[in-house]
């Protein structure tokens, strides 16, 4: 029923296969253990499909390591046992359903700098321990808020005035968390560069990673090379750490519309197979980079700026979970939109479509986007400086 073509990870193979769960359907999942994947295996189907993990051993919300028992509930949610992150993770059904009034996990005190404020919050990273950390953009600083503490953040990067010293950011866009050696990765949009700062206690200042490049997305994938967006070259390269010097995978081709440009790009995201997925802000579309293609696909978008659920208007961040779906924070419609996958034609609004407003349920300008690991929403609301938190309530 699943494997028995030599070990592998092709889609038609095991490798050290440890845990099973027959659903209903009598479909079968299988927890890999050295494929770091669990694989849902169709009933009379000859090749199994990647329902969690698959992007390399980590600890990203799209990573296992090590993954063991597993269980799906009546409304298709899988539970798997994380044991190398020793958690249990969730993945999100297609039919998922979110609160519509979110909950301001961060700011919401009206623009400023005190600890309790944000001045246009853009990109954002969501830990483990749900601690979110976030790209104050206007107030120059990486600030971090701790799960439950909706009172103050912690400054942990900058925030000693809009200039270029190691120990100051310039209006930064992202920031992401590099596991392995415990520091952030911060887009120094106003400074033209990438920095990296250490999270360990006592860190007063960063490192130059990458200068001369107008960044404003990261990524990163499994190996640890780094995905960095070029607002003013309109592409995207990817960079080894340590190197100067990035390989293009996405635009470098002007300014423009085509399938070999981009307009703008904004925020990434890597899959598994290192197709790079990028808000292509002035042209209203989300396009894939497949590894090694000339062209790009539109994934979703592309039809013009507008309101409709064929458009968007000024995408900013996204999030491609282990299904294949794709959510798109809406910036110029004030919503999240999913599109699932092979629709590019029409989506639906996850969280708000209500207006720009500053109700529970509205957002003026969202910017960022990420999930927790139990499925949570997390979006940077730009205009009303605040980060508001939206619930998952799965099929019901």
């Amino acid at each position: 029923v699943a494997g028995g073509n030599g070990q592998g990870a092709g889609l038609n193979q095991l490798n050290s296969p440890r845990y099973i769960f027959v659903d209903r359907q009598q479909n079968v999942y299988v927890s890999e253990w050295a494929n770091q994947r669990v694989m849902k295996w169709n009933k009379g189907a000859k090749e199994g499909i990647v329902v969690a993990g698959g992007q390399g051993q980590g600890s990203a919300l799209t990573q296992l390591k090590g993954p063991l028992g597993l269980f799906v509930d009546t409304l298709g949610r899988l539970y798997v046992a994380d044991y190398g992150n020793h958690r249990v993770m969730l993945n999100i059904p297609a039919n998922a359903k979110w609160a519509q009034n979110g909950v301001t996990v961060a700011g919401g005190k009206g623009e400023g700098d005190a600890t309790n404020q944000l001045n246009y919050p853009q990109g954002l990273f969501v830990d483990d321990d749900q601690t979110v950390v976030i790209a104050d953009t206007y107030n120059h600083r990486i600030i971090q808020w701790k799960n439950g503490d909706t009172t103050n953040g912690q400054v942990i990067a900058g925030g000693n005035g809009q200039r270029n010293g190691l120990n100051q950011l310039n209006s930064p866009t992202d920031v992401l968390i590099d596991k392995e050696t415990d520091s952030l990765i911060i887009c120094d949009w106003g400074n033209r560069r990438v920095v990296r700062w250490s999270r360990r206690s006592g860190t007063t200042q960063g490192e130059i990673l990458i200068d001369n490049i107008h960044c404003y997305g990261l990524a990163m994938d499994e190996q640890r090379n780094l995905y960095v967006s070029d607002d003013g070259k309109h592409e995207v390269r990817r960079y080894q750490l340590g190197k100067k010097n990035g390989t293009l995978v996405a635009g470098g081709n002007g300014e423009g519309d085509g399938l070999n440009q981009l307009n703008s790009p904004g925020y990434l995201f890597v899959d598994r197979d290192h197709s790079v997925y990028v808000s292509d802000w002035n042209n209203h579309r989300v396009m894939k980079c497949v590894e090694g293609a000339k062209e790009g696909i539109v994934v979703a978008g592309g039809q013009g700026g507008g309101s409709a659920l064929t458009q968007l208007s000024y995408p900013s961040g996204l999030f491609i979970d282990t299904l294949g779906t794709l959510y798109v924070a809406d910036m110029g419609n004030h919503r999240v939109m999913r599109w699932t996958q092979g629709d590019k034609k029409q989506s639906s609004v996850v969280v708000s479509g209500n207006g720009e407003g500053a109700g529970a349920n509205q957002f003026s300008g969202p910017f960022g986007l990420s999930f927790d690991r139990h499925g949570n929403l997390y979006v940077p609301d730009y205009n009303n400086h605040r980060v508001q938190r939206f619930s998952i309530e799965y099929g019901l």
